[in-house]
């Protein structure tokens, strides 16, 4: 064989690996990085209805800051290496799952770095309401916001670069249903 054809084949071959592992760089519970949400929102809408017989439910709740528009982003979440939907703003969406041991993701859309990950054992017949709350800080300076439980929110400014990390927080039956009634039902076309 030519060398140029070997070079040309070897240049292929790893442009493929690479390629292959851009796509797998999100923990295993996300799902695949190239789906995007576009995300709408139904205000006023009915408490969810309960899991099916034999299920159990998670509800995924966003609270973000709309007073500083560069922080609301689509917020994905997976459920065991898929993704399950998402958010954007003050959003809620509901996801049944069969009993036992699962993994959820939460990503910041287009942020491989924004994610955090959890793992819960879900029981029949229980919901369980997941909140992921969003640090934001920014290397280099003093600028911290942090979004958490309670809506809890600090800034300051500086210079240097911004840094987004995701924690889950597991809320209460009340805290749940509170956000459920406050904000709006999540709903969204995904794309690639």
């Amino acid at each position: 064989m030519k060398p140029r054809l070997v070079v040309l084949l070897l240049c292929a071959s790893l442009l493929a690996a690479v390629q292959a592992r851009a796509k797998t760089i999100l923990p295993d519970a996300c799902g695949d990085d190239g789906v995007k949400f576009e995300v709408s929102t139904l205000k006023n809408q009915p408490a969810p209805a309960p899991p099916p017989a034999g299920s159990a439910q998670i509800i995924f709740v966003e609270e973000q800051n709309a007073r500083a528009s560069f922080h609301l982003v689509t917020v994905r979440y997976g459920v065991d290496g898929n993704w399950a939907g998402a958010n954007y703003g003050d959003s809620y969406f509901v996801v049944n799952v069969t009993p036992g041991v699962h993994h959820l993701c939460v990503n910041a859309q287009g942020d491989k770095k924004a994610v955090g990950v959890t793992s819960f054992t879900a029981e029949a017949g229980k919901v369980y309401y997941y909140e992921a709350s969003t640090t934001v800080t920014r290397s280099g300076g003093g600028m911290v916001t942090t979004h958490g439980p309670g809506g809890t929110t600090s800034t300051g400014m500086a210079n240097g670069t911004i840094n987004k990390t995701f924690d889950f927080n597991q809320l209460s039956e009340d805290e749940g249903k509170y956000r459920i009634k406050a904000w709006k039902l999540a709903t969204w076309k995904t794309g690639k």
